[in-house]
């Protein structure tokens, strides 16, 4: 399944797995290109004063740019850990208030928001909840702007060749001869449709950005040990797992891999105004 895509039958147990170690989760877990931020401001309308609400705020690894943009955030977040990780992180921002709650449960404030974010969080949201109540939360013309993140080929391709002999090892449920796709071949416009079927925004529009981390043995572990699916393996498989692929890394890539990411913007907006029905 895609990186942004998760069973549904797994969905919520899987989504509770961050916080687990959310320091660790700080600590390894990448940012967001610059540009992403700068595209933001241009199609969301995002800047100092702004007024937002983000779904899924994590330890504020897009939230501590946005409030450094000047803009009055109220962030919600489900773990108990990460909140309090994301209240550290952003403790020089007085324009930023940390909600520990599920988005779907929150009850929304009256006065509405500008512009709602959500960076690698959305599709952790209840799919019956997520667009409307985000809908809800804006003012007319507001933007919704989703943040995605990819898995794609590039990098130490080889290595991510050869690691899924490692996977088929240690987690039967890994799909023999899996391969990365490339980063034209992510197709993401089932988002597209989803947007369209709800009837509640206008068109999406989207930029990509595909971009290269190195990591050395260390550091990859760190960022596998915060991933869902590797946190909801059995104790011996996970171990087992990163044993491998620790051995595969310091063996054959000499201690250090580069990984290529795919990170995805897609904004649409709440329309000025309801149709008039006739």
């Amino acid at each position: 399944m895609r990186d942004d895509t998760p069973d549904e039958k797994r969905r919520v147990p899987l989504s509770r797995t961050f916080d687990e170690d959310a320091e660790l989760y700080d600590r390894a877990r990448p940012g967001y290109p610059s540009e992403l931020f700068d595209d933001l401001a241009e199609l969301a309308g995002i800047g100092r004063g702004c007024r937002l609400l983000e779904v899924g705020a994590g330890t504020g690894k897009a939230t501590v740019p946005l409030a450094e943009r000047g803009c009055r955030i109220t962030a919600v977040e489900l773990g108990e850990a990460m909140a309090a990780v994301a209240r550290r992180n952003l403790a020089g921002f007085g324009a930023v208030e940390v909600i520990t709650s599920d988005f779907e449960s929150w009850p929304l404030p009256k006065e509405p928001f500008d512009a709602v974010v959500s960076a690698t969080a959305f599709h952790w949201i209840d799919p019956a909840v997520r667009l409307a109540k985000a809908a809800d939360a804006l003012r007319p013309g507001g933007a919704l702007a989703v943040i995605a993140t990819h898995h794609v080929a590039g990098g130490s391709e080889e290595f991510f060749v050869e690691v899924q002999d490692c996977y088929e090892h240690f987690d039967p449920a890994t799909p023999p001869g899996l391969r990365l796709p490339a980063a034209d071949d992510v197709d993401t416009s089932d988002y597209t449709d989803e947007v369209a079927d709800s009837g509640r925004f206008g068109p999406v529009v989207s930029r990509r950005y595909a971009w290269d981390l190195t990591y050395t043995t260390v550091e990859y572990l760190e960022v596998l040990r915060t991933y869902s699916g590797h946190r909801a393996l059995p104790p011996a498989a996970r171990e087992g797992l990163l044993g491998c692929i620790a051995a595969l890394i310091d063996t054959r890539y000499g201690g250090r891999v580069t990984k290529r990411y795919l990170t995805e913007l897609r904004v649409s907006r709440r329309p000025s105004r309801t149709p008039q029905a006739f």
